[in-house]
């Protein structure tokens, strides 16, 4: 089975034994001194146990001082950091894996103040026009010191026994600012021709081959397409034929494989893709620098299935697999595929969680984090090998089969004790099951049908349509009960007419209970559930009207979630109207009040959906805190929540259950 993914190939002299890459990315768990972690070592080694072929770090610094891209990052620029990265590739290698550890500078991209400076370097004083920081255009000599530190760094990797190094030119760090003529505006050698932009990375690999001699591995991670339509400026940056004069250009150079990506901050949507982009979207970049060289290509393109792995080896559209939040979401992917137990993998479902979290992480007290794998990140902490196995056949009563009571039931199993999950409803998955109906958003469905298989093959019992009495409750005798009930829309009262006829909830229009076609409808709340379920009413034939009472349509939305979604919804000519607080509903006439002006504004619709959040459902909860010694409650019934919280809640409860 999978025959291409799990055959062996050579990138220069080093043999990766499968043609599974993680990719690059970054994970806030370095020392705050730019060493490497007891959490990076677990981190990095759980991939490697999990079978991937090639584990590739998080961008490491090469010049720590003033070039961080956040403040917990590994850094290369020291020989103090030597001992930490042979740590970290002997726990690689342990699992027979290979290991290459990616440098970079951010350039512009970076925060000056992080850095400790007025501005940062860059090939030219380009500001990015997504973290508008201060720039400036780098002189000749900081130019040479530059390409000193990374061929510096590539030296210690070497010496500490790192397999290979990439060198990152994709997603518009410093290397990629001086390859793409959007950034890069000099007149001297480094900047104009194709050439002369390509000279600073040359320098680059030069002196890594001067220094580390002609067999050590160097991989170079490049923007194949900037892809600038996506910032409304299509005539600018590289294009894919420009990316593949690239990559004849790095093969000619001796460079051993490329890694292929595409974008820039500017358009960083298809770079680290929302869940609007499909499996497999990109893969004409990887597919068309391959066709032009004969050193190993790694082809990124939101890849999640192993058939789909093995159809694009088949195909001959890259050498090599690569993706990080694959085994972010799940580091025994490998193991898993080869092994033909496809249904156990926990595939990623595109959420960004993980980059919302890692943007945030340094002036956050919210670690970076898996929406869906509460471990990701906390291997040190807790992982399945150290995870108590103490339950001893004791009963726990789990209330409710959503995302944070099948989580529970999962560990609890996996600790020996015997849950019993409780679900009202006909089929799990809870608010999930809703989550997945809008377009786009199958993806979310894999959760539950990872969960599911899970309860299966660990004999947990699930009662359907069934929500428990206290007599039932009873009658297990439960050592605990986990109440994971979830949540219902909130339908404020406050609001005269909003139980009118004509008004409905996000929940039943996303579980098809109502059906709406060719109808004038407003949608009130423009949180991701109301904006996803206006797109789902977009798609069915609706023209549809978004009011919003916060200033900005999409409030507390992650941006490339909400670029995402609005670009779709934009595509219909849905309406929307930011500063507009609903205040009567009176048969099919909505009036709302401006938030700025305090005027009134009427409008008619033939329907209204109000998505103004959710409340916990709160059923039985006095009368279980009452009767057990031993209760928690979980995810929505906790406090309503996204994903995250209900993952979280759960592993945790059943975790620390003493």
């Amino acid at each position: 089975m999978y025959k291409k993914l799990f055959s062996a190939k050579k990138i220069g002299s080093m043999e990766v034994p499968n043609r599974i890459v993680m990719t690059a990315m970054g994970n806030h768990i370095a020392n705050e001194d730019g060493t490497v972690s007891e959490a990076d070592i677990a981190f990095y080694g759980a991939r490697a146990k999990g079978g991937v072929g090639l584990v590739i770090t998080e961008c490491a610094c090469v010049d720590f001082a003033t070039g961080k891209g956040n403040l917990r990052q590994i850094s290369v620029d020291d020989d103090k950091y030597i001992p930490g990265l042979k740590r970290l590739a002997d726990e690689v290698h342990k699992y027979g894996s290979c290991i290459a550890v990616q440098i970079y500078h951010p350039g512009r991209q970076g925060i000056a103040e992080m850095n400790g400076v007025e501005s940062m370097k860059s090939a030219s004083q380009t500001e990015c026009q997504c973290v508008h920081q201060p720039t400036h255009e780098m002189t000749t000599d900081e130019i040479k010191e530059m390409a000193g530190f990374f061929i510096s760094g590539a030296k210690r990797l070497k010496e500490a026994g790192v397999d290979a190094v990439e060198l990152h030119g994709a997603h518009g760090y410093l290397i990629g600012q001086f390859l793409s003529p959007y950034t890069n505006l000099r007149t001297d050698e480094y900047g104009g021709n194709f050439e002369n932009r390509m000279r600073f990375l040359d320098e680059i690999i030069d002196g890594i081959r001067k220094e580390c001699g002609e067999d050590y591995p160097i991989i170079v991670r490049y923007s194949v397409d900037e892809h600038m339509d996506y910032a409304g400026h299509p005539e600018c940056g590289l294009h894919l034929q420009d990316g593949v004069e690239i990559a004849k250009h790095l093969e000619a150079k001796g460079v051993d494989a490329l890694d292929v990506s595409a974008g820039i901050y500017e358009t960083m949507n298809v770079a680290w893709e929302p869940v609007g982009f499909d499996q497999g979207w990109k893969m004409e970049g990887p597919e068309a620098v391959k066709k032009a060289v004969q050193i190993p290509v790694i082809g990124a393109s939101v890849i999640r299935e192993p058939q789909y792995a093995e159809q694009v080896l088949e195909e001959e559209k890259c050498d090599f697999i690569g993706s990080a939040r694959t085994f972010f979401a799940d580091p025994d992917w490998a193991v898993k595929a080869r092994e033909g137990r496809e249904k156990e993998i926990r595939k990623c479902i595109s959420c960004l969680y993980c980059m919302e979290t890692l943007m945030a992480a340094d002036l956050s007290p919210v670690p970076m984090g898996c929406a869906i794998n509460f471990q990701g990140c906390r291997e040190s902490q807790y992982n399945d090998d150290t995870l108590k196995k103490d339950g001893n056949g004791r009963t726990v009563a789990v209330i409710g089969a959503g995302p944070a009571g099948m989580e529970a039931a999962r560990v609890l199993a996996m600790r020996g004790f015997n849950p019993v999950v409780f679900e009202k409803q006909e089929q799990a998955g809870g608010q999930i099951v809703l989550a997945s109906k809008p377009p786009k958003k199958e993806k979310t469905g894999w959760l539950v049908e990872y969960q599911k298989h899970q309860l299966e093959k660990l004999g947990v019992e699930v009662r359907l349509n069934t929500a428990p009495t206290m007599e039932e409750l009873k009658a297990l005798e439960p050592y605990a009960v986990f109440v994971s009930q979830g949540s219902k829309p909130i339908m404020p009262r406050s609001i005269k007419g909003i139980d009118g006829e004509q008004v409905y909830t996000p929940v039943e229009i996303l579980n098809g209970s109502v059906t709406l076609k060719d109808k004038n409808v407003c949608v009130v709340g423009s949180g991701m559930t109301g904006i996803e379920t206006a797109e789902l009413l977009c798609e069915q034939g609706n023209k549809v009207s978004v009011f919003e009472m916060a200033d900005d349509i999409g409030p507390g939305i992650f941006f490339q979630n909400l670029i995402d979604v609005l670009g779709r919804v934009n595509s219909y000519g849905t309406m929307l109207y930011p500063k507009h607080r609903l205040v009567e509903l009176d048969g099919t006439k909505a009036v709302f009040e401006t938030t700025d002006t305090k005027e009134q504004e009427s409008y008619e619709f033939d329907a209204v959906v109000v998505s103004l959040g959710t409340a916990s459902n709160t059923e039985l909860k006095e009368e279980i805190e009452k009767e057990f010694e031993k209760v928690e409650f979980l995810g929505d019934a906790l406090k309503a929540g996204r994903i995250e919280n209900a993952i979280r809640t759960g592993y945790l409860a059943a975790a620390e259950l003493d």
